[in-house]
């Protein structure tokens, strides 16, 4: 796509590649570019920057922005322990991260908030997302649950068992990326986003397993693979995105090497924002190993109230590194190392159509093993198989509730019940939908074999009064989300009968009329001369409308009514 004229969205070009890649993008003349980063010094230094270094821009083509994107907006300032620490704020991360995707859950995010406020045209993610989740490490919130739960056991009581355990349902990366991507993607597809590419992660600079850079006496860290996890979940949840028909064009660029650098300089050494202090411990203090060593101690080390000075070089996000640090990694057979301005380089021509190779996300759809002619071929033997087998054994193989969702199960068993007392489309197409509710009704009444049938996978069945409900003991909707009881209203009744109950009330039949009219039209449109590829759902597909298929019908509905398409074979 053309970039002239288009507002960018930069998520974390206050960093080393957000950095370049909001230069690379000042060649291409975009209308604005949106700087952010997680603190406001850090994008409004970064904005102050870029528009000394191109101070014909304008003083409002450079827009800071600065928050946790991973967070609702209201929290988007404070920071992570300030969040878990208080235990309002932790409850809502905990309820934003578990509750499910509701509009209020959406519109409170800072995700949305931040794209719906400038409706970027781009967005180029550049934020170290696996690192941000897999950092909070959930190992160590859990070795905390596992003590107190030990302490409990024993008879001695644990005042912190509960924050405890909140805690750790803060650091459960999966919901959390999951919940990420949602919002991610129904904010862009809200605010008419046009491409999306991530700067993703490889989590070990490209290594392998046998990676020596480690934080901790395993090799590698657990901590370390959960950032590999992460990253190559966020992967395959952008790759879902990409087949999705009405997100964005989705990319991702992912570095398998250090990126490196910023500037070269001397200076004071700062860790995580502090620098580091300098503490001297004389072989007169030193401390005798006898049967304990304790990691922490106090008065020992003697502070030598100054901080460490010395020349480094500034890798950004990574921090800074003495020579022989750098020197280490960039060795061959090593990280080695990438420019940031190749991987900007890199973004902005896929951007603008371009093929670099270095896609993840195409790589992915050209190496997965699609659907096959042969499979396809096969489809037809197997069904004639299956519909012999049926008449055999005098069944109709209709639905188990094992492919799920719920709702596939319940318009499976709604088509064969019209199948069974209408035969085809045209008759019920007919009929009125009150003498389709009747004659419903009265074969689920008579027939107890079909009745036992549906009810006994968890799918209930809603009588047509709207308010007698025949079901087994467990039902499959509404879901268990451990509360076992849940109030009935009429909104609720028609939310549970369309994901998951067969409804058999006058208003459902109307339903099932205008679709079978709709199919009808949409074949009937179709030039009877035309014998071409173009077409598939013609009438010819539909067997001219004298059969009710069950599984063709529900397959229509998911590709058409609910626009759940397969986007690329």
């Amino acid at each position: 796509m053309d970039i002239k004229d288009r507002a960018v969205l930069v998520l974390g070009g206050g960093g080393l590649v957000g950095t370049a890649i909001c230069r690379k993008l000042m060649v291409e003349r975009p209308k604005r570019i949106i700087v952010t980063s997680l603190l406001r010094h850090e994008a409004e230094e970064a904005v102050h920057s870029l528009r000394k270094e191109f101070p014909r821009a304008g003083k409002t083509f450079f827009v800071p922005w600065w928050g946790n994107i991973f967070v609702r907006y209201t929290s988007k300032d404070l920071n992570r322990e300030e969040i878990i620490d208080n235990p309002k704020t932790r409850a809502m991360l905990i309820e934003d991260i578990l509750d499910e995707l509701t509009e209020d859950v959406l519109h409170r995010s800072s995700i949305f908030h931040l794209v719906n406020k400038f409706k970027p045209d781009v967005i180029i993610d550049c934020i170290n997302s696996a690192t941000a989740i897999a950092y909070q490490d959930i190992f160590q919130s859990a070795r905390a649950l596992l003590q107190d739960i030990k302490r409990t056991k024993a008879g001695r009581k644990s005042v912190s068992l509960f924050d405890t355990a909140e805690r750790l349902l803060c650091t459960l990366y999966t919901p959390q990326l999951i919940r990420h991507v949602q919002l991610l993607y129904r904010s862009m597809h809200t605010s008419g986003t046009t491409i999306y590419v991530k700067i993703g992660t490889s989590g070990t600079g490209g290594m392998g397993l046998n990676i020596p850079y480690t934080h901790s006496e395993e090799r590698p860290s657990s901590v370390l693979l959960s950032k590999s996890s992460v990253a190559g979940a966020h992967t395959l949840l952008l790759f879902l995105m990409g087949r999705t028909p009405d997100a964005p064009i989705t990319k991702e660029i992912k570095p398998t090497a250090a990126i490196a650098w910023k500037r070269i300089g001397y200076g004071e050494i700062k860790k995580r924002g502090k620098p580091i202090e300098l503490f001297d411990c004389p072989p007169s203090r030193g401390v005798r190993l006898n049967s304990v060593l304790r990691l922490s101690m106090k008065n020992v080390a003697k502070p030598m109230r100054k901080t460490l000075k010395s020349v480094f070089i500034d890798t950004g996000e990574n921090g800074l590194f003495s020579r022989g640090e750098f020197e280490a990694i960039a060795t061959p057979g090593q990280m080695e190392f990438v420019t940031p301005e190749e991987i900007a380089e890199a973004v902005i021509y896929e951007i603008k159509g371009g093929n670099t190779g270095h896609d993840i996300i195409n790589a992915l759809d050209n190496a997965t093993l699609s659907p096959t002619y042969r499979a396809g071929f096969l489809f037809e033997s197997a069904k004639k198989h299956i519909e012999a087998l049926e008449k055999e054994h005098r069944v109709s193989s209709v639905a188990f509730e094992i492919l799920g969702p719920p709702r596939l199960s319940k318009l499976l068993y709604e088509a064969h019940l019209l199948k069974v007392c209408f035969g085809d489309m045209v008759s019920v197409m007919k009929t009125r939908p009150s003498v389709l509710s009747l004659k419903l009704r009265k074969r689920i009444e008579s027939d107890s074999n079909l009745r036992s049938s549906i009810i006994s996978i968890g799918i209930p069945i809603l009588m047509p009064d709207g308010i007698t409900l025949l079901r087994a003991d467990e039902i499959k909707i509404p879901p268990n989300l451990g509360e076992n009881e849940l109030p009935i209203s009429k909104k609720n009744i028609d939310l549970w009968a369309h994901d998951g109950w067969v409804d058999l009330r006058i208003a459902n039949m109307t339903r099932w009329k205008s679709r079978f009219q709709k199919i009808v039209r949409m074949a009937r449109e179709i030039p009877v001369m035309d014998t071409s590829s173009r077409y598939m759902n013609n009438s010819k597909y539909w067997d001219d409308f004298k059969k009710i298929d069950p599984g063709k019908l529900a397959g229509w509905i998911f590709s058409y009514e609910e626009e759940g398409m397969r986007m690329k074979a």
